[in-house]
């Protein structure tokens, strides 16, 4: 299974409309892989607190629209990275006045959408993104020919509970969006390595490149296979990291080193 991860950047003097397209024909050029995965909220930028409410998308909005016509057009399987969602408001709220998700989306090779994800664990502690979006409740996994994707955000990365769900749901591919920043670098390698060796399956963790509202991006994007091995490293800049997985391997991985077997915590407890 070929995969490639565009590590886009995000510059504050590009429009959003502008970006939208170029990452469009980036996502076209990389037809012929199986999977292609864009980073967290990059048409805005993770750390552009100021411009959520004004750039929030519904659903079906413009992202999407550019997003499906490019899968189909490149003919992949596309985890569009994450936008800003206005959800649709409820039965007591005005029109236009629904919540804010950090929600991914996932298109089909034909371009029909697959599945969303809304980001769980919400950054900021008192600020930011954890008081301005609400908190998705769902794991989502994507089944694809090859492999079972398993989706989480950014954030999500430092929460090993929900690798571990999403493990259990049959995921042996985890994707991992994100805006890293620069300065935490260090803990983006490392947590992505562990949440490959301690559930024996792949990451791809594609990050941003570029500054999120003065925020540099740690770039870096980073595939890891099910032993820990890391398979391919980006750098700093706008970059495309294309990897060809064997799917196979998790198999192999968990039956030659059973540790997944020997769980006790976290299992029903006997009646």
């Amino acid at each position: 299974m070929r995969a490639s991860l565009i590590q886009i950047a995000v510059d504050p003097d590009e429009s959003i409309d502008s970006r939208r397209q170029r990452a469009a024909s980036l996502v076209r050029e990389q037809a012929g892989a199986d999977l292609v995965v864009l980073p967290e909220l990059w048409p805005v930028g993770a750390f552009a607190y100021e411009l959520f409410e004004a750039e929030a998308e519904p659903l079906e909005g413009p992202t999407y629209e550019a997003m499906s016509k490019a899968a189909s057009d490149a003919g992949v399987w596309l985890h569009a990275g994450s936008v800003v969602e206005r959800a649709e408001s409820d039965s007591g709220s005005a029109a236009g006045e629904g919540p804010l998700y950090n929600t991914s989306l996932v298109f089909s090779p034909t371009g029909e959408l697959a599945r969303i994800y809304r980001k769980i664990h919400r950054f900021g502690f008192d600020k930011g993104e954890a008081v301005m979006m609400a908190a998705g409740t769902e794991l989502v996994t994507v089944p694809l020919p090859d492999a079972t994707l398993g989706l989480s955000t950014c954030y999500d990365l430092r929460f090993p509970e929900l690798y571990r769900g999403l493990v259990d749901a049959g995921a042996d591919v985890l994707v991992v969006a994100a805006g890293w920043p620069e300065r935490r670098r260090a803990h983006w390698t490392l947590l992505a390595q562990a949440r490959a060796v301690e559930n024996q399956a792949y990451v791809l963790a594609v990050g941003s490149a570029g500054t999120h509202a003065g925020v540099e991006q740690a770039g870096h994007s980073i595939v890891v296979d099910p032993w820990g091995e890391v398979l391919a490293e980006a750098g700093a800049a706008e970059e495309v990291l294309t990897v060809d997985l064997d799917p196979s391997k998790v198999a192999t991985t968990r039956e030659q080193f059973p540790a997944l077997k020997d769980r006790v915590l976290g299992l029903p407890a006997p009646r």
